[in-house]
């Protein structure tokens, strides 16, 4: 193994090839794009319960019907259909059962709008047939973890033990949270910190804006967004946002000295995983400097290792904004729309980040923390987030306006942010929407919160 290893291009050499590989990821302006990640919980539509990943009507089942019905090729694990490969997007399946489209790098909103709603379409009909729907919610809203069947996947069977050692709460991270994420270009290292440092200065906000988590176990969970707190009690060593980011000397760097002591979950070789988070483990910075059974860290390794890194927001070749719980389809477009406004035009930016720039680390913790639980209705001083939040909102629209992105109808990519504005000018987000209507026209109803809530009934009040 190790004589084979020494012939690898890729090996790393020292730390200025990781940060090298930041530095890779750099494009001119022309080029700058978008990918959106939108992962979805799926539930039997009786009972509202998770749905199963085996048997002949859980997540499985109905990934077969996506081939069947649209020709996408099945990508297996150990016999098992664990993600499909499409024309152009994956989908892929988080280990509770979520389904998720890794969507395309597009040019703009609108072509991401157009994969989504075919995605959204295709997932409904297979979903139909199996007596399952997907819920606008951002967590599983009955199923316990216990209840629900973890992928047969062996990164995620390495995984569950382990969040069970660093946190309370990894596991239901694991299995009942959705979120959806945009990832977005740099020009070079200082755009890239730039993007990061307001990506992970609005953290708060966003969980205020997009809080869509306060149902689990079967009853309000007292939170706007408990997926949000969730992720605060997964594991301190890879999860949060780390201090160093708004540090006026921030660079690559940083993040690279951040990730080098992140624990390893695993090696993969060959498609073979190797599991090393029993004890004593080891962080990459050790496996980089003594090797692990023969094997030399790899560039291959390192871009694994990275995603293994839970922070709010991920540096990879690109900025990863990971922040918002999942949303009803008419506002899913509305976190990649938001983040281009802001990151792809310097005005916006700039805009943006006075918004947030004068409070501390602990008043941001602080304030994540109020978000999680009252959303928009958390304060700063006299000011609440339902205003920063719709300031923010108004920032992100002007920078979509100024890009001049069209569809056929000649409408900018701000459309996507106006129901989201309509939302939280009138004091709310998804979550307390939820919450009004499970204390009242549902009358706490599993049935009625599911009819409610699913994408066929394109969530409206």
């Amino acid at each position: 193994m190790s004589e084979l290893m020494e012939d690898r291009q890729d090996l790393i050499q020292g730390r200025d090839d990781l940060i090298r590989y930041f530095e890779s990821g750099a494009k001119p302006r022309e080029k700058w794009r978008v990918g959106s990640e939108y992962e979805k919980v799926l539930v039997r539509v009786k009972d509202g319960r998770a749905l199963p990943f085996s048997g002949p009507d859980g997540v499985e089942a109905l990934l077969k019907r996506l081939i069947d019905r649209y020709g996408y090729t099945a990508d297996d694990e150990e016999e098992r259909i664990v993600a499909l490969k499409g024309e152009r997007a994956p989908i892929t399946i988080e280990p509770g059962g979520q389904i998720e489209l890794s969507g395309e790098q597009c040019e703009n909103i609108h072509c991401a709008n157009r994969e989504f709603s075919t995605h959204v379409q295709q997932l409904l009909e297979v979903g139909h047939d199996l007596g399952a729907t997907v819920l606008a919610l951002g967590m599983q809203p009955m199923s316990r973890i216990e209840e629900i069947e973890l992928l047969p996947k062996t990164r995620y069977h390495i995984m569950y033990p382990y969040m069970a050692r660093k946190g309370r709460l990894g596991q239901r991270m694991m299995k009942q949270t959705a979120g959806v994420q945009a990832n977005l270009d740099y020009a070079d290292e200082s755009d890239a910190i730039r993007k990061f440092r307001l990506s992970m200065g609005l953290v708060p906000l966003i969980y205020a804006i997009f809080a869509n988590s306060p149902i689990s176990d079967g009853s309000l969970n007292g939170y706007h967004s408990y997926r949000g707190h969730i992720w605060y009690d997964t594991d301190p060593d890879r999860c949060g946002v780390p201090p160093f980011v708004f540090s006026d000397e921030c660079g690559f760097e940083d993040y690279v000295e951040y990730a080098l002591d992140v624990p390893m979950y695993f090696l993969i070789s060959d498609h073979h995983y190797t599991d090393l988070t029993r004890p004593p483990g080891i962080s990459f910075r050790q496996y980089m400097e003594r090797g692990w059974d023969g094997q030399r860290a790899t560039l291959e390794d390192w871009s694994n290792h990275l995603t293994t890194v839970f922070t709010e927001v991920r540096l990879k070749k690109y900025v990863e904004v990971r922040t918002a719980d999942s949303q009803p389809p008419h506002l899913m477009l509305a976190l990649p729309a938001l983040f281009k406004g802001l990151l792809y035009d310097d005005d916006c930016l700039d805009a943006a980040w006075d918004l947030v720039k004068r409070w501390s680390y602990a008043e941001r913790m602080a304030l994540t923390d109020s978000a999680h639980k009252i959303g928009l209705e958390t304060r700063v001083g006299r000011v609440t987030f339902r205003d920063i939040g719709l300031e923010l909102l108004n920032i992100g629209a002007a920078g979509l306006m100024r890009q001049r992105a069209l569809n056929e109808r000649g409408e900018d990519e701000s459309i996507y942010l106006l129901r989201l504005t309509d939302l939280v000018r009138s004091g709310h987000s998804h979550a307390s929407l939820v919450i009004e209507q499970w204390k009242g026209r549902w009358n706490y109803t599993v049935e009625r919160m599911v009819e409610g809530c699913s994408y066929e009934a394109e969530v409206s009040y």
